[in-house]
C-alpha cells in the first residue's frame, strides 16, 4: 500500500543529530513516512539515496543505524561507482519512502539521467511512492532552483526533474546569499516562481500536476515563502507552516502514538 496520490515533500531537513547514534530520524522524515499509508504490523520501507553527496558509506552507515532505532526498514541505493542492485526500478518501486540526501543537485541530475534513474522515479511517483528528502534531495524534484554545485556562489539551475512545476528555494536563514539569488532568479524569468524554505521546513505536493498543500516545520518560528514575479521583480508572500510533533528519540516498534493526524482522513490514516 502506497500514498493515496503521487505525493512530494521536499524539505531542508531530515536526520537530525542522534542522542544515542550520531544521527536520528527527525520530525520530517517520519512525516514522509506518514503519507505512505504504511499498513499496520509492517516496518516502513525506506529507500535512502546519497548520490548528491557521492554514496559515502559513513553517512549510509548513519542513516541505517538511525532508521533501525525507530523500526524502520531501510536500505541504501547506490550508484558509485556501480549500481548495487541488480534492478533499479524494483528496488525503488518496493520502497514506502525514498528520502534523497543533500550535496551536489548538479552532479546528483547528472548520474540519475545516465542510469535512467529519473524515469524510474516518475513512475514510481505516479504509482504513490512518496518522494522526499533535504537540500538537493528537495530541489530535485522541482523545475530548478539554487544550488552551490559549481562553487560558494549560488547559482541558477533551471533542468530540475519537473515533477514540481515551480522552483524551490533552500537553506534560507542559514545562507544569506541564497535568497537574492534565488530572487533575482525568478525576477528575470531564469527559474520559475517558487517556494524558499528555511532550515527543517518542507512543503508538500499531491497529485499530479503536483499541488501545494502546505508547508510543514520541525521546529517553531521556520518560514516559508512563496516568491512570483510580478514586472521584471519578485514579490514574497508568506506561507502558514505547520509545526510537526517532535519525533521520538527512540521507538522499538513502529507506529508512533502520534502518526495519526486531524488533516488525514480515516482512508489515509496507516
Amino acid at each position: 500500500m502506497t500514498a493515496s496520490e503521487p505525493t512530494i515533500l521536499a524539505t531542508c531537513g531530515g536526520l537530525l543529530p542522534g542522542e544515542w547514534d550520531e544521527s536520528a530520524y527527525g520530525p520530517l522524515l517520519f512525516e514522509a513516512i506518514r503519507h505512505a499509508r504504511v499498513p499496520a504490523g509492517r516496518a516502513p520501507r525506506v529507500l535512502h539515496v546519497n548520490t548528491a553527496g557521492g554514496d559515502q558509506r559513513t553517512i549510509e552507515g548513519a542513516e541505517l543505524a538511525a532508521a533501525r532505532a525507530v523500526g524502520v526498514d531501510a536500505r541504501h541505493l547506490r550508484l558509485f561507482g556501480r549500481p548495487n542492485v541488480p534492478s533499479l526500478r524494483d528496488t525503488v518501486l518496493e520502497a514506502d519512502v525514498v528520502w534523497v540526501s543533500g550535496g551536489s543537485l548538479v552532479n546528483l541530475l547528472a548520474v540519475w539521467r545516465a542510469h535512467r534513474l529519473d524515469d524510474v522515479l516518475r513512475e514510481a511517483w505516479e504509482a504513490g511512492v512518496v518522494l522526499a528528502g533535504g537540500s538537493a534531495g528537495a530541489l530535485c524534484w522541482h523545475t530548478g532552483g539554487v544550488t552551490q554545485s559549481f562553487g560558494p556562489t549560488p547559482t541558477a539551475v533551471a533542468d530540475g526533474l519537473g515533477f514540481v512545476s515551480n522552483s524551490l528555494g533552500v537553506h534560507t536563514d542559514s545562507d544569506p546569499n541564497r535568497s537574492p539569488a534565488f530572487h533575482a532568479a525568478i525576477a528575470d524569468g531564469t527559474l520559475a516562481e517558487g517556494i524558499e524554505i528555511d532550515e527543517g521546513v518542507g512543503v508538500l505536493y499531491r497529485g499530479q500536476p503536483a499541488t501545494f498543500v502546505e508547508a510543514v516545520s520541525d521546529h517553531d518560528g521556520g518560514q516559508a515563502t512563496r516568491i512570483s514575479r510580478d514586472s521584471n521583480r519578485s514579490r514574497a508572500t508568506p506561507l502558514n507552516v505547520r509545526r510537526l510533533p517532535d519525533a521520538p528519540t527512540l521507538q522499538p516498534t513502529w507506529r508512533p502514538t502520534w502518526i495519526s493526524s486531524p488533516d488525514l482522513t480515516d482512508e489515509e490514516t496507516p
